[in-house]
């Protein structure tokens, strides 16, 4: 039985139609993406699963006692709330079940066979373990650390930034692990590293999922299902956005060439995927095996851990391909260049030329300076100490202000402010809206004024608008945001075919792996390393080689002795009350068996009570006799080897 269905659900604002009589279902454990094209329905269908929102027609059907949460766009709190009490606020519920727990299994000491505290017992075990929520101070400082918000976990949350304040309140949500989660772009506003700590946190934590989002790596790595929305109606398909793009390549070829123009980019998206990704994972398996193989070996030989790390740190810096320094242009050099912001230092003696065709991926960490590095390259700062170059060109700029566009003025106007209908794109004249055609914007949209559009449509002009620049270096600063997963195929196209330089700031990995020829990787402390690996995989290496520091830190040499482990395994929570208890019960059983076997050794007893009975109570108090000692045991081996290790 699904947790929540939508039947026969339409919705319209005013004469514009979003959805129309679909069907839709979740079922317990299930994690749905929802894809379309930006104003196509895809918040609208959220806000009616998440009961905010009434449909037009239809029905929504939720299951009793099941809870919803969606993650805001523009999360509000109370006025002077610090970052932690905003998250412990979200976990209420969860904090007060385990207080009724401990409660209950304390008054069961006294009162083991009351039948009520029995159940409520299981009941209440059965809810923390689907919530995971019998260690909430160690998982809340977790997800403090791995937010970037520890720092800040004292301070009024209104005062944090936008995208700051999103991170608190994702991190309350995927504690509180409500029933059904909505997210709403979750990475927009996380770096890579949050962007995978939040899918394994989904994956490990089995929730049941429906989110929205353009970053096509994380819906790979996490869609159980896909749902299209399209012509105001729902499509369906089994799997991540891979699976996506074969199904819908069967589909529009089932079709007509009406729709060639988007079966070329499909095309495209899937030979690139099926040539890189595919051949980067049977490469990522031979590694991941030797490190299995060496972690293992080197429970007797600890030097292959450093052997290891030696040669992931080489793949990880080195490629296949070759570094080009032949004839093309020379737009920037830079020697022993450093850079602080106030008292944080950014750049450290780094060094680098950037050529003619270069395509470069500026990654890393929020806060570890990659928007000062492009605000370098564009002349608005400038460099502490060292040798910085730039050679004479024109450079294109996109940022995320979206500066270049004038909110009083209408689209066709911001395309032809001199008068006319026409444009020059890549030595090409064309109408205005033939080619915003490309960029998904109907023709009636050309009288708009900038100022009403949606963030995801500004981007879209603003992204248009440049490719009609004639430009040698394009620099790029989080290009993906906002847009839909159509827009970003277009965006990719246009980049592809640019004649020039391209310099951009991305935390989405898949737009990085098929962009970039080269990365800059900004590690903190000013430390910047170049790469010409692809993201992906160089974040892969980068996991291996911080699990084997993980094994080498929890290991340590004795004189000569053999390295041993240092407690890497813990008792949980809920196991150190069990090891705690488990004694009293097994011991109250064993007394209440002995009872049962002398009454049936009584006639007067076992003839007042009932043989069978007493015999049915035997076998009963026995095998729940067995379950407990068996799992005493079980929680008592793993306390041996902690204090073995």
């Amino acid at each position: 039985m699904a947790l929540l269905d939508l039947l026969a659900i339409s919705k319209a604002y005013e004469s514009q139609q979003i959805l129309s009589n679909i069907d839709f279902f979740i079922e317990k454990g299930e994690r749905i993406c929802i894809l379309g094209r930006n104003g196509g329905g895809k918040s609208t269908l959220m806000k009616i699963i998440n009961g905010t929102l009434t449909s037009n027609e239809g029905r929504r059907v939720i299951q009793k006692f099941i809870r919803v949460d969606m993650l805001d766009q523009s999360p509000t709190f109370e006025d002077n709330i610090s970052v932690r009490d905003a998250i412990e606020n979200k976990l209420e519920r969860l904090k007060s079940a385990k207080k009724e727990y401990d409660k209950t299994i304390l008054e069961l000491e006294s009162d083991f066979e009351n039948p009520r505290l029995r159940k409520r017992q299981e009941e209440l075990n059965n809810f923390l373990d689907t919530h995971n929520a019998w260690n909430l101070d160690d998982k809340i400082q977790r997800v403090l650390q791995k937010f970037d918000l520890k720092e800040y976990e004292n301070k009024i949350v209104n005062l944090l930034s936008g995208g700051e304040q999103r991170r608190v309140t994702l991190a309350g949500l995927i504690l509180e692990k409500p029933d059904i989660l909505l997210l709403d772009e979750p990475t927009n506003h996380l770096d890579v590293y949050m962007v995978k700590f939040l899918e394994e946190m989904l994956l490990k934590e089995k929730f049941t999922l429906v989110f929205v989002s353009h970053d096509r790596y994380f819906i790979d790595a996490l869609a159980t299902k896909t749902v299209e929305i399209d012509n105001y109606k729902l499509r369906m398909y089994k799997g991540g956005y891979r699976d996506y793009l074969s199904a819908k390549e069967m589909l529009l070829n089932s079709i007509n060439k009406e729709h060639e123009n988007t079966l070329k980019l499909l095309k495209k998206e899937e030979e690139w995927l099926n040539r890189g990704v595919k051949a980067r994972l049977k490469r990522n398996e031979g590694r991941k095996q030797r490190v299995f193989e060496l972690r293992e070996r080197a429970k007797t030989n600890p030097t292959l851990i450093h052997k290891m790390q030696v040669e992931l740190q080489r793949e990880q810096k080195n490629s296949d391909q070759t570094k080009s320094l032949n004839k093309q242009k020379m737009l920037f050099e830079m020697y022993d260049v450093e850079k602080s912001l106030g008292e944080k230092l950014l750049i450290k003696n780094f060094s680098t030329r950037i050529l003619q065709k270069d395509a470069i991926a500026v990654v890393g960490k929020n806060g570890s300076g990659k928007s000062t590095f492009l605000r370098l390259l564009l002349g608005e700062i400038s460099v502490d100490e060292g040798v910085f170059k730039k050679g004479d060109f024109k450079i294109g700029y996109f940022d995320q202000q979206r500066d270049m566009l004038d909110d009083d003025k209408n689209i066709l106007d911001t395309f032809c402010p001199n008068g006319g209908d026409r444009v020059d794109v890549k030595g090409k004249n064309m109408h205005v809206y033939g080619y915003l055609k490309n960029f998904l914007f109907p023709k009636e949209h050309l009288n708009k004024k900038i100022g009403i559009l949606s963030g995801g449509e500004k981007n879209r002009i603003a992204l248009a608008l440049l490719f009609t620049k004639e430009v040698d270096c394009l620099i790029l600063d989080e290009p993906t945001n906002d847009l839909d997963i159509p827009t970003i195929n277009i965006l990719e196209e246009y980049i592809q075919s640019f004649e020039g330089a391209i310099i951009f700031v991305s935390h989405d990995r898949y737009f990085v792996d098929k962009i970039a020829k080269k990365l800059l990787i900004f590690k903190g402390d000013g430390v910047i390393e170049e790469s010409h690996r692809a993201y992906s995989e160089y974040l892969e290496i980068e996991k291996e080689l911080d699990e084997l520091q993980d094994y080498s830190n929890n290991t340590k040499k004795e004189s000569g002795k053999k390295e041993k482990l240092i407690n890497p395994i813990k008792l949980t929570y809920k196991e150190q009350q069990e090891y705690k208890t488990l004694p009293a019960d097994i011991e109250k059983l064993e007394t209440k068996l002995k009872e049962i076997n002398n009454c049936l050794t009584n006639p007067e007893c076992y003839e007042k009570i009932g043989f069978s009975r007493l015999s049915e109570d035997l076998e009963q108090k026995q095998t729940q006799l067995d379950i407990l000692i068996e799992r005493y045991l079980e929680i008592e081996e793993k306390v041996e080897l902690i204090v073995r290790l």
